[in-house]
């Protein structure tokens, strides 16, 4: 079986490559009205934190409902120029600075659509990763990954080690009072976990700096603690509700990078 797929994978890649040639230049539509609103967070830490000089790269894909919002399609995996980006000033956490670039379309206002031959490049990924274990889904994006404990350390470590570790938002997007989500993130760091939370706000970040009790959602499925990959689902959050994710101030990659992937239900 595994022989007859290496085989495939060859075929399908030289199809895309024809196909490109040709139709390269469509949008893929798919006909749904669900809106895919997909963009990256850059984060350049500055020489307070003990990772410096390492960055973080948040590559965020949120799929929800909202028919007719405005389309782009550029190529999110390489084309960051300026016009793409938001840039903003100096950011502390606590007293620890960074800069932070964002997609200018990461205000939920627009809906990605890939353009086809990045279709066809992402759905061949897709079904690599989920032949090899690594991805669940089936849907290129709408990706929920395996849930993975991390194995170097114990809970209590993970505590002690987030601690001053770096905190990222990621909104939901959605245009009711009350939703639900099903979420799912995966980190590239082997050496270190990520906690996750969904919060109903923004401020969670704040009163976690402070070392104050923060607000989340705490049903099991809401939330996780010293993981490499995980998914959940939570019901009944508020418009102002995301992600809070947290990862120890002990990263050793020039770039560490953390998929994340947002689906309203």
């Amino acid at each position: 079986m595994k022989n007859k797929f290496y085989v495939i994978i060859p075929i399908v890649a030289f199809v895309v490559i024809f196909l490109n040639a040709f139709f390269g230049h469509l949008i893929f539509s798919s006909g749904s009205d669900e809106t895919i609103n997909k963009y990256s967070i850059y984060v350049h830490l500055q020489p307070e934190w003990n990772s410096y000089p390492g960055n973080i790269l948040f590559d965020v894909t949120t799929t929800w409902k909202r028919p007719n919002a405005d389309i782009y399609s550029f190529d999110y995996d390489t084309n960051l120029g300026p016009q793409e980006q938001n840039f903003n000033q100096l950011e502390f956490l606590g007293e620890k600075s960074f800069i932070e670039l964002q997609h200018e379309f990461s205000n939920c206002e627009s809906s990605w659509k890939p353009i086809l031959y990045r279709y066809a490049i992402d759905t061949v990924r897709n079904r690599i990763e989920y032949f090899q274990g690594n991805e669940l889904n089936g849907d290129p994006y709408a990706s929920s990954f395996p849930i993975k404990k991390n194995l170097n350390y114990d809970l209590n470590s993970q505590n002690e080690k987030i601690r001053g570790g770096y905190v990222q938002f990621v909104p939901i997007c959605t245009d009711k009072e009350t939703t639900s989500y099903e979420f799912s993130l995966k980190i590239n760091d082997k050496k270190n976990g990520f906690d996750v939370y969904f919060v109903p706000s923004k401020e969670s970040i704040n009163e976690f700096v402070n070392g104050e009790s923060f607000s989340y959602y705490s049903e099991a499925s809401c939330f996780g603690q010293n993981y490499q990959s995980f998914n959940g689902y939570c019901n009944n959050v508020d418009k102002d509700s995301g992600l809070m994710i947290v990862i120890p101030d002990e990263m050793n990659l020039s770039l560490t990078k953390v998929v994340i992937s947002l689906i309203e239900k």
